[in-house]
């Protein structure tokens, strides 16, 4: 188990406080993978490592390296992330695992460098366009972020905090293609899984339909996961 970026986050930052808080009081992580990340890792996907963005401690971290993929986890919290290093220890995945302790809005992946960049309950259009740029030719990127929907649970919720209307799938470049985008019933989400195109197998089971510049489709998905978060680190 390696870990980067300690001491990149300020100790006063308020998304670092308030995850250290809820990890700390007890909360126990069940470590079960996202049906997002267990549907991404099922797909056919180029040689390379995984990013789990905002990962906190991620059951889809844990199914990755299972898998054999060398994972990078990234947090703002490092109670969150001892909680990962740790179960990864005990199931024999630590080597890898690598844990990043940063803030988002400050740290990025190299650009074509994952096979698969994950992100779950977290939205900001920079790092979601630095995520885009860190997919792999032929790799996959997976997202799910609150809806404007989530507003109405929580009002002061920032708005940039949510996806807008067909985002994020009209965020992408040119060069991917959606296999899915759709809003999770009755939970205020939406899940995005999109391909860079190269690479890509012609009769694939997630084959695109078309080349052309990905236009959001009217998936519903299954609700499932953890309840919305009412910020923007999970």
């Amino acid at each position: 188990m390696s870990a980067e970026g300690s001491g990149l986050v300020p100790g006063d930052h308020p998304d670092r406080i308030r995850w250290n808080a809820k990890w700390a009081a007890g909360s126990a992580p069940s470590f079960m993978p996202h049906p997002l990340a267990v549907r991404a890792l099922a797909l056919d996907l180029p040689d390379g490592p995984v990013a789990d963005l905002a990962c906190g401690p991620s059951g889809a971290a844990l199914l990755a390296a299972a898998q054999g993929r060398r994972v990078t986890a990234v947090d703002v919290s490092e109670v969150g992330l001892g909680l990962l290093g740790a179960e990864a220890r005990r199931r024999g995945l630590g080597h890898l695992i690598t844990l990043v302790h940063a803030d988002l809005s400050t740290w990025a992946p190299e650009s074509r460098s994952h096979a698969l960049v994950l992100c779950i309950g977290f939205w900001d259009t920079a790092v979601f366009r630095a995520a885009a740029a860190a997919v792999a030719d032929g790799g996959l990127l997976a997202w799910e972020a609150l809806t404007a929907d989530a507003r109405q649970k929580h009002p002061g919720l920032p708005p940039e905090f949510c996806v807008g209307p067909g985002e994020p799938a009209s965020l992408l470049p040119a060069d991917f293609t959606v296999i899915d985008q759709g809003d999770v019933p009755h939970r205020a989400r939406r899940r995005l899984l999109a391909r860079r195109l190269s690479h890509i197998p012609a009769h694939g089971p997630d084959s695109p339909a078309s080349p052309d510049k990905p236009q959001p489709l009217s998936v519903k998905w299954v609700g499932e996961g953890a309840a919305p978060s009412a910020g923007p680190g999970r």
